[in-house]
């Protein structure tokens, strides 16, 4: 046989454990709907953006002055520890470096790395993307303030964190229960926002549209993967009490 004829080896990249182990049907996701749904989330927190700002230069609209009237109607020292702690969490050192970084070392320990990279990825765009709006539209906060902030009301941070961050777990974990908790979380953290004057009630809004659009747009390239992690992971725990079961005996 001719050796320029001869079986070539087969140079195609192997899958990873998390490919081979991933539902077929998981990697129709990244070819259907998570890409449309959250770019339309992200591009209706732009739109609404921009409505704030040619309605008014930015000035609250009528649900968020009857929304912040209410709240100043209602406020007392009750309800501002909450109000303050879900500050504490949402930002600082505390929200941008402390949490990211226990879930990060979480699902590494996990032995879910394809998980990690997507939050970590989810977490960097989302809070950059708040960043370049909040620059863009240079929205005022509200005056009765509590607490003391930075620039920029619009998109609110704190809830768009929130927001990618039950999105993100959601989808890596995909229980009803992370969804509650995550869904929880995020709409204390609106309330807390505006509670505290921090933020106009489309500000929160705008906040959730970005922080859980960028999280669906990056579940499309990572569904197979995640979904892979997810079996892996089921056979990991089914063997370990097929292990404990057979030592019981």
């Amino acid at each position: 046989m001719d050796p320029s004829q001869s079986p070539q080896p087969d140079s195609a990249p192997q899958p990873t454990p998390a490919d081979a182990a991933a539902d077929p049907a998981s990697r129709r996701i990244a070819r259907r709907w998570p890409l449309i749904s959250g770019g339309i989330a992200v591009v209706l927190a732009f739109l609404l953006g921009a409505l704030i700002l040619t309605r008014g230069n930015g000035a609250p609209i009528e649900a968020d002055a009857e929304w912040m009237e209410e709240i100043l109607e209602h406020r007392s020292p009750f309800w501002e520890v909450p109000a303050l702690v879900m500050n504490f969490l949402g930002a600082g050192i505390v929200g941008v470096f402390v949490i990211p970084i226990v879930i990060l070392v979480t699902l590494l320990v996990l032995r879910r790395p394809w998980a990690a990279l997507f939050y970590l990825l989810a977490t960097v765009i989302s809070s950059g993307l708040v960043q370049v709006l909040k620059t863009l539209f240079g929205r005022a906060r509200p005056e009765d303030m509590i607490i003391t902030s930075d620039f920029g009301s619009f998109p609110s941070g704190h809830v768009a964190n929130a927001a990618t961050m039950a999105v993100a777990l959601g989808i890596i974990f995909p229980w009803v229960w992370v969804w509650i908790a995550g869904a929880v979380y995020t709409v204390a953290m609106m309330l807390s926002r505006t509670y505290l004057g921090a933020h106009w009630l489309t500000d929160t809004i705008g906040g959730l549209l970005l922080g859980a659009g960028v999280a669906v747009v990056l579940w499309a390239p990572f569904a197979a993967k995640l979904d892979g992690e997810n079996t892996l992971a089921r056979r990991r725990a089914a063997s370990r009490a097929a292990r404990a079961g057979a030592s019981d005996r």
